[in-house]
């Protein structure tokens, strides 16, 4: 990887960081009750935007680390976008199932508009990891998204158990996939720090 390449990566790394620990503080303020619901949803705004600015970063790095590397670019396109189409979705669905008490035929339609996303950033990285002809980026990716899905695992079922000796309060399924999201990044950070 050329050294803008790793600069890119970097700034990617960090607005990505920038995006979770913002998201956590405002989760974090949330569970202690300093602020209320309206308050999230005009804080998550700050998160969503560093989120941008990190696929911004990986695009601008996919792009200048391979330049003939289409699949990394079709990749990095698809994952901003359904990820944006997650956020968005579930953010819209939320809001309008807790404030408008919709039917029970609109509120099926609702909970699509989260899950569509999902399938499609599944389908994007199973069609880069076809698409992709250089092993070592495969195998980065496959380890990547694997640490993922260890953080799944691991929290899933660490909250679980607490859950259900009625330790800690229930957690919505839906946080699998910014759980595996975070550790994914966790993997590819990992990854380009050790020289992987």
């Amino acid at each position: 990887m050329s050294a803008d390449a790793e600069t890119r990566s970097r700034r990617a790394s960090m607005w990505g960081g920038l995006s979770v620990g913002t998201a956590a503080a405002i989760l974090g303020l949330k569970f202690s009750g300093a602020i209320d619901r309206s308050t999230i949803y005009v804080l998550a705004i700050i998160p969503l935007v560093l989120m941008v600015l990190c696929f911004r970063a990986s695009l601008q790095a996919s792009k200048t680390a391979s330049r003939s590397n289409q699949a990394a670019v079709r990749y990095t396109k698809g994952i901003m976008a359904s990820s944006l189409a997650y956020l968005l979705g579930l953010g819209i669905a939320l809001s309008v199932w807790r404030n408008l008490d919709p039917s029970t035929g609109f509120t099926w339609l609702l909970a699509m508009l989260p899950i569509i996303p999902i399938f499609w950033m599944i389908f994007v990285m199973a069609r880069y990891l076809k698409e992709e002809n250089d092993e070592y980026l495969r195998y980065r990716a496959i380890i990547a998204s694997l640490i993922g899905l260890g953080f799944v695992l691991a929290i899933g079922s660490f909250w679980g158990f607490l859950e259900t000796f009625e330790l800690v309060p229930h957690v919505p399924g839906w946080w699998s996939v910014p759980i595996w999201a975070f550790g994914m990044g966790i993997g590819q950070v990992w990854q380009s720090r050790s020289g992987e």
